[in-house]
């Protein structure tokens, strides 16, 4: 990784890389779904999240599958154009499209969780240890039916993931964002230890 305090004729290509990242991260598909479907600003749904598990709040279920879908897909497109330019490119896209959802230019940096982005990361950057956080997720949605529980999960096993099967440089960034996005959990978290957290697909 290169010194971002050196030679700009040397960095910028890393810049441009993180400001493209971002910038694609950034697209709130969620919001943009549900007000081409006719349900109005998200926002003002649930939770106020702009991610698939409040989508799933307007009752479409293919709107939410689509949001997550098109949510990780940015953050696999982040990485994958980043790869292109290498290993290094990969790794700063794809943390700029995470940071780029959680915090998008376009809605006051006011955006989601950011974990079908950060699964999407890591499946551009090392497709076992993002295949093995997504089944992290899925074996815990479907023993609890309770989402944010599944992504605490998933995220708390990706730098372990990460450290027994890709390099240092990955398993730092998983490190990393695993703590930003557990942290942004954290009503998530304080509902689960009171036994309030909202399950889904159960009466």
């Amino acid at each position: 990784m290169p010194d971002p305090l050196g030679d700009f004729a040397y960095t910028w290509p890393f810049y441009l890389s993180g400001l493209l990242g971002y910038l694609l991260g950034s697209i709130p598909f969620g919001l943009v779904l549900t007000r081409l479907a006719g349900y109005g600003d998200i926002r003002k749904i649930g939770s106020g999240n702009i991610g698939a598990t409040n989508v799933l709040r307007t009752g479409n279920k293919v709107l939410a599958a689509a949001t997550v879908l098109l949510d990780g897909g940015k953050g696999a497109l982040a990485a994958y154009l980043g790869f292109r330019f290498g290993p290094d490119m990969a790794v700063i896209a794809g943390t700029a499209a995470v940071v780029g959802h959680l915090f998008p230019i376009w809605l006051r940096f006011r955006g989601g969780k950011g974990v079908a982005t950060t699964l999407g990361v890591f499946l551009g950057l090392n497709p076992a240890v993002g295949a093995l956080a997504c089944a992290a997720w899925l074996a815990a949605f479907a023993l609890t039916r309770i989402s944010s529980l599944g992504s605490i999960v998933s995220l708390a096993v990706l730098p372990v993931l990460a450290y027994f099967v890709a390099d240092r440089q990955t398993t730092e960034v998983a490190g990393l964002l695993a703590v930003l996005l557990i942290a942004r959990h954290h009503a998530n978290i304080r509902r689960l230890l009171r036994g309030e957290e909202p399950h889904i697909g159960r009466s």
